[in-house]
């Protein structure tokens, strides 16, 4: 069994085809099912973000596995086979672990060393586990991954300044609407305690991870903001935009009590600032009373149509400044229309993938870190194939124990016809001295072929052994076959 791994990302895509490619939280495990329903496939693992579609697959045979994935991929996303041949990359065995630790750590992100894909790997984990399409070898695999993305942000300054989608995001904001005011991303600012029982992103896993670096302190002093959505990416976005000075800061969001927790929670941590909740079937019409829209609700639809925002333009006729909308979701929440509507300014991820190409200081920040990160992530791929190669020997070792003992039991049982007067204790001594010499033959050898294995190329000592002693070829895979793991594991 191999890893291989099939993507697509803002690296290899125009941000049209991710959007198509993403799906639903519930789409995506229907897929991980079809998929490892395949018989080339044992355990599936699907990481999907703003930035990248990616499917991790444990498997059989290469190319097998890679048609009925790529075709499965095809059919439920509606990009044809055609285009993802051109823009989809696909990674095997040591490079595909390669890819997942390098995506972790962030260096594989449109900001780099950002670390909110910690959260969205670990959330992953959790998918697959949950849809059962997660066994040992994924899930072993994810965790390791986990553990060297947070090596990496420890060991090096990688995260120093603290970048993040949404800093970029702000920061590109910002200067559409204050042309002229955005500066250099700073290191973040102290985050003021927030409640305990606020949603991730205020004080919460989300801003620890990605520890988020701000524009200048107080950049969006009378700014209003509304916000869409209050999962992870948006209460972060909250949290910094609070942190910055906005006037308010009023949440929409489709469970109605999410909205006035991550609401409450502001209010509370970053007093005068006012935080609302409002419902979100009147998200547009509380356009008019916002300078800035930040969005990221995860819908597969559009949230605000260009019809919407036009409405809410013409309800607020004095404008001095116009309303901007940071869209970072995928697929987008906000109407491409709205380019064109006069007093609107939009931000969505193709701008963003073009500020970070362009050199963004948000975009730049840790990337000294990042030959310190690539050789953390080399050496940790391959202690983790050194690792995997000597496991995939164990159960060949396992056969050859296994076959020496049904040798011994058989020759004891032989000695026991031919000697039925022997005594008890003499035959005890005798089958002891057998199991010892047993013990000692394989001792060697067998503590051998695992270091021996491990080193690349090693997969040919358990072929040998398996062809010197005639173990039956099916015995290793047995012993092997995976198992979904519990959620305790993931």
């Amino acid at each position: 069994m191999s890893v291989l791994a099939v993507g697509l990302s803002h690296r290899s895509s125009p941000v049209a085809l991710l959007e198509r490619a993403a799906l639903s939280g519930e789409e995506r495990l229907k897929l991980m099912s079809e998929m490892a329903a395949s018989p080339a496939v044992a355990e599936v693992l699907m990481v999907s973000t703003c930035n990248r579609t990616e499917v991790y697959a444990e498997v059989d045979r290469f190319h097998p596995a890679l048609n009925a994935i790529t075709s499965l991929l095809s059919e439920r996303t509606g990009v044809s086979l055609a285009e993802l041949t051109e823009h989809a990359y696909v990674h095997y065995e040591e490079r595909a672990v390669q890819h997942l630790f390098s995506v972790v750590c962030g260096l594989d992100s449109m900001v780099v060393g950002e670390g909110q894909i910690l959260g969205q790997v670990r959330n992953a984990l959790k998918d697959a586990q949950h849809g059962g399409t997660l066994g040992r070898v994924l899930n072993d695999l994810g965790q390791r991954a986990l553990r060297v993305g947070k090596r990496a942000h420890t060991e090096t300054h990688l995260d120093q300044a603290g970048a993040d989608m949404v800093t970029l995001g702000l920061e590109v904001a910002l200067e559409r609407l204050r042309p002229g005011s955005a500066g250099p991303v700073s290191a973040a600012t102290a985050a003021t305690a927030a409640p305990a029982a606020c949603p991730a992103g205020v004080g919460g896993p989300a801003a620890d991870e990605a520890d988020a670096a701000l524009p200048e302190p107080q950049a969006l002093t009378g700014v209003r903001v509304l916000v869409l959505g209050a999962g992870s990416m948006s209460a972060l976005a909250a949290n910094t935009v609070a942190r910055q000075g906005a006037t308010s800061v009023t949440v929409a969001n489709r469970t109605a009590e999410r909205a006035e927790r991550l609401a409450e929670c502001l209010t509370e941590a970053y007093e005068p600032m006012a935080g609302r909740a409002v419902p979100f079937d009147r998200a547009a019409s509380a356009v008019a009373e916002a300078d800035l829209v930040v969005s990221c609700t995860g819908a597969q639809g559009l949230v605000l149509t260009a019809e919407d925002v036009r409405a809410a333009l013409e309800a607020a006729p004095h404008r001095t400044r116009p309303v901007v909308f940071l869209d970072l979701a995928l697929p987008r929440d906000v109407d491409e229309r709205v380019r064109d509507l006069s007093g609107a300014e939009l931000v969505d991820i193709e701008d963003l993938r073009r500020a970070a190409a362009e050199g963004a200081p948000g975009a730049e920040a840790g990337t000294g870190a990042v030959p310190l990160v690539r050789r953390i992530v080399e050496e940790e791929a391959a202690e983790y194939e050194a690792v995997r190669r000597a496991d995939l020997v164990a159960p060949t070792v396992v056969a050859l124990r296994a076959k020496a003992n049904d040798v011994l039991e058989g020759e004891l049982a032989r000695l026991q016809g031919r000697l039925p007067d022997l005594g008890e204790r003499e035959r005890d001594e005798i089958t002891r001295a057998m199991r010892r010499v047993v013990d000692k033959l394989m001792h060697q050898p067998t503590v051998r072929v695992k270091e021996l294995a491990a080193r690349p190329g090693g997969d040919a000592y358990g072929d040998a052994l398996r062809e010197l002693f005639g173990l039956d070829p099916d015995a290793p895979d047995a012993v092997r076959r995976p198992e979904p793991v519990s959620g305790e594991d993931a």
